[in-house]
């Protein structure tokens, strides 16, 4: 018993430990990236990839770096996903036309099939979150539910009519009349610009769903009440009765005077 508890105490024994313990982690490392790449790569093509790369490299490796690392004129895009690719190039947003707050919507600079090759190549580089089921993007879901949801998570930012609303430091929350059903989506899974992450945890597929059928059940409907100043509530309301209340009272001075006169 003696011999062998000076066995285990040997110095060979701590090394050849580590040596394990390193080897096992590598082994793991190696497996899990490897299920990250598979992950990452699915539903593309190696062409779409190989496509997507040089016109990474040709247009967007200026700011983001060559391998997509990030660089200190814009952040690292490994693990954002085809997602926000998508969402980012085909709103305009990217590339960038100048430094500011946040990027503005703009005409695309990509076409259809362009902006999937470079979703397609950054999605290689990790996995992120993926082009959205099309299955939620029909606007067939629940709309009362879709406006709850709305109304509790979004529109403290984007207003209870999705008109959209000012931040801070020049910062805004766009209006969200005209944007497509799949870059509603894509913005609820990637958060860009300073909208938060809605995980499926927080957020389920169905839910967003749900959010969408709202947002183009009241887009449909218009303003059925006459014009909506916008949809901004009650400054743009006030604002609007101070002026055509003023003008109808100087007006009515102006009369007045005329009359005596």
């Amino acid at each position: 018993m003696k011999a062998l508890s000076q066995k285990r105490r040997h110095p060979l024994a701590v090394v050849a430990l580590l040596v394990m313990g390193l080897l096992l982690t590598g082994l793991l490392y190696a497996v899990a990236t490897s299920a990250n790449k598979a992950k990452a790569d699915t539903g593309f093509s190696a062409s779409d990839v190989s496509e997507g790369q040089k016109l990474f490299v040709a247009n967007c490796a200026t700011c983001h770096g060559m391998g997509a690392q990030g660089s200190a004129s814009g952040p690292s895009l490994v693990g954002v996903g085809a997602a926000a690719v998508d969402f980012q190039v085909g709103t305009g947003r990217m590339p960038m036309q100048m430094q500011g707050p946040q990027a503005q919507r703009k005409p695309e600079q990509f076409n259809e099939d362009q902006t999937r090759q470079l979703a397609a190549y950054v999605a290689s580089l990790g996995a992120g979150p993926s082009l959205p089921d099309q299955a939620m993007l029909d606007g067939q879901g629940d709309a009362t539910h879709g406006g709850e949801l709305f109304r509790v998570n979004c529109a403290m930012c984007h207003n209870a009519a999705a008109a959209g609303g000012a931040l801070t430091r020049g910062k805004f929350a766009p209006s969200l009349a005209g944007v497509s059903a799949q870059h509603i989506y894509e913005a609820m899974e990637t958060g860009p610009q300073n909208m938060p992450v809605f995980s499926d945890a927080n957020i389920s597929p169905e839910g967003k769903r749900d959010i969408i059928t709202y947002l183009q059940t009241i887009e449909k409907q218009g303003s059925p009440g006459g014009a909506d100043l916008g949809g901004l509530g009650p400054v743009s309301e006030g604002l609007f009765m101070w002026v055509a209340g003023l003008g109808v009272i100087i007006a009515f001075t102006i009369w007045l005077t005329s009359r005596t006169s």
